[in-house]
């Protein structure tokens, strides 16, 4: 009998990365070149792309900063970057293809005449490689230096192209407040239309986010309970267990709020709570996820003190290993106001979520990193239980979306412990989806996704203007309220820990309690 070939069967996971669209041939300018987020996740990610998939032949990077490096220095760089970051062996026939259309130029960003070299080293590249005047310009810089780059850019008149399109992607933060954040639009928007624009958070682009509409939208069993008469409350967590790694003149302006619920926790939000769009287009999800920012409860005044927790992490061991508290570190200010730990609740006021709090937070030194979302229903009546052992054992269900470091979906529910007792015992018992044992292959990096989208045109998972300012309006009164307090409002605790004693007691005053993840 002849022998039937095997196929190897394709990945799910790769499948839902797999190019819908015809991917033109582009340059893409990396502002801030030699700086930590190129190295460690841009160009890992680009060279990722170009083995896996791979990206058009043409496709082209200029790393562009200060420095004064050839490109065959960069081009070095490159590779030990790649060669310790990407996640997998170096491929030599694929690197040398990859570094072919590597180039440095170096340049003063606030020189106009540098901007000039570089175009015309782009027009050089586009008649070299055939990449057809199709430009992304990625700002990984310090948003301090945002506007002076747009605007060279503009004044170099390389915020268009009659041959080409031309894209730019800015990195987080969007502003460091509300009117900060609007008058970055304001700049942007003199410079490049809204949809040449993408403000990147890396969060959108991990697999579980990208999961939580489909996991809604998809199966018929959740949607219909989706809402307040099933769900009790929800939880969003993003801990870290490092501390500000030498970052204090950064963290010192900025504080958890900013870092992180400002931005990615709100993301995960609205991606929570928003109604289905008409259709997965860019500007369909992203007006329902603008809608829910809109919706959120105003905190003002009285209402911040209330509903919100601040804290600085103190003296503790974290991970084995004892480490100083936030105002021993190098360059934190020893009165400093920039708060390690946010909590607070909050609602959406709108049909579907009236009545629902949302608790979020985040904290740094905390004794583990993870982020997910938990969703808890409501308590079924327990009338049947009263007379046996199983009373006051049933717990709620919990419907858990783990974002980060074990990417999955689980589900608490109550069982009956097995046994020929008289008296019914029941405990929880849990149902796990794992995505590294339901898919073959490592599941791809954020930054993949998203800078591959940014190449296609796909606008669906960056942030809209309209969305920035939003969040910022919802954060800006908390920003207000703290101004005005005291410093002895913001609370200790032990690093180690998962926060102070004070955010125990403020979620337990609702009759509730924090989930340990």
């Amino acid at each position: 009998m002849p022998q039937r070939s095997v196929v190897e069967a394709p990945n799910p996971l790769r499948e839902g990365l797999r190019i819908k669209h015809s991917l033109e041939p582009c340059v893409m300018v990396i502002f801030g070149a030699t700086g930590d987020l190129t190295h460690r996740k841009l160009l890992p990610a680009l060279y990722r792309l170009a083995v896996d998939y791979p990206l058009p032949a043409g496709f082209s990077i200029v790393a562009v900063a200060r420095r004064p490096f050839t490109t065959e220095e960069f081009r070095q760089q490159a590779y030990d970057a790649i060669a310790q970051y990407g996640g997998q062996p170096i491929n030599q026939q694929a690197w040398e293809s990859f570094a072919s259309g590597l180039f440095y130029h170096q340049m003063n960003f606030d020189n106009l005449e540098g901007y000039q070299r570089l175009s015309s080293l782009l027009s050089t590249i586009d008649h070299d490689r055939g990449t057809g005047g199709n430009r992304i310009f990625y700002l990984s810089t310090p948003p301090s230096q945002y506007v002076e780059i747009i605007q060279h850019l503009g004044a170099a008149g390389l915020n268009k192209n009659r041959k080409g399109w031309t894209r730019i992607i800015i990195e987080k933060p969007f502003g460091h407040d509300l009117a900060s954040a609007r008058e970055l639009n304001r700049q942007v928007a003199k410079v490049f239309r809204e949809d040449q624009v993408y403000r990147i958070d890396h969060y959108l682009g991990k697999e579980t986010v990208q999961n939580i509409l489909v996991f809604r939208l998809a199966n018929g069993i959740f949607e219909p309970i989706w809402n307040r008469q099933y769900i009790d409350h929800v939880q969003i967590t993003v801990a870290e267990n490092i501390g500000i790694e030498g970052r204090a003149g950064y963290y010192e302006e900025s504080g958890a709020i900013r870092d992180m619920i400002q931005n990615h926790v709100l993301q995960l939000l609205t991606l929570v709570a928003m109604e289905p769009p008409i259709n997965f287009e860019a500007n369909a999800v992203r007006d329902e996820k603008v809608k829910v920012l809109h919706a959120l409860q105003p905190m003002i005044g009285r209402d911040v003190v209330i509903n919100t927790i601040r804290a600085q992490y103190g003296p503790g061991w974290v991970g084995g290993q004892q480490v100083k508290g936030y105002t021993e570190e190098t360059g934190v200010s020893p009165v400093s106001l920039a708060e390690t730990y946010v909590a607070l609740k909050t609602y959406i006021d709108n049909w579907r979520w009236a009545n629902v709090p949302f608790y979020l937070r985040t904290g740094k030194h905390l004794p583990k990193r993870v982020s997910e979302i938990a969703i808890q229903f409501k308590q079924p009546p327990l009338v049947l239980f009263k007379q046996s052992e199983a009373h006051g054992q049933v717990e709620p269900n919990v419907l858990v979306l783990r974002i980060q470091p074990d990417e999955g979906i689980s589900l608490k529910f109550a069982a009956k412990v097995p046994g020929p007792e008289v008296e019914m015992q029941i405990r929880s018992v849990y149902m796990d989806f794992f995505y590294g044992s339901s898919f073959t292959r490592a599941q791809p990096e954020a930054y993949e996704r998203l800078l591959l989208d940014s190449m296609i045109g796909d606008q669906s998972l960056f942030t809209r203007r309209d969305e920035v300012e939003a969040a910022w309006s919802f954060i800006q009164g908390i920003l207000d309220e703290w101004q005005n307090e005291p410093r002895e409002s913001i609370l200790t605790y032990e690093s180690g820990s998962w926060g102070p004693q004070a955010a125990d007691e403020f979620i337990w005053r609702d009759g509730r309690r924090w989930r340990r993840p």
